[in-house]
């Protein structure tokens, strides 16, 4: 089993701190908004087009992309939560999220 020590977490904070603070937040409010700005602009081509196939095939990408932008969305907490509950029943992962929680401040 992998074991984080405190010197390591020390040495990856800044990784950690990055991917926290950067990269989640990206796919979490970033990606989900931009799945349903292009369906909105899939959507509204459709209806200035009149074409009563194509406005039914653009709503059907609309749904199918807000639904790919809430589990987006969801996704990042869901893997929180699992290693949130993993490490309640793990002392072996508690260092990592030690280390998570220790980017967050």
């Amino acid at each position: 089993m992998l074991l984080l020590a405190k010197s390591t977490c020390d040495d990856l904070l800044p990784i950690i701190r990055l991917v926290r603070q950067g990269v989640f937040p990206i796919f979490m409010i970033g990606i989900p908004i931009i799945l349903i700005i292009m369906g909105s602009i899939d959507l509204g081509k459709a209806v200035l087009s009149s074409d009563d196939k194509e406005i039914k095939a653009a709503t059907g990408r609309l749904i199918k992309r807000f639904i790919a932008a809430v589990a987006v969305f969801f996704i990042v907490w869901i893997v929180q939560l699992v290693i949130g509950w993993a490490s309640t029943y793990s002392n072996q992962n508690s260092d990592w999220k030690d280390c998570w929680d220790k980017a967050a401040k």
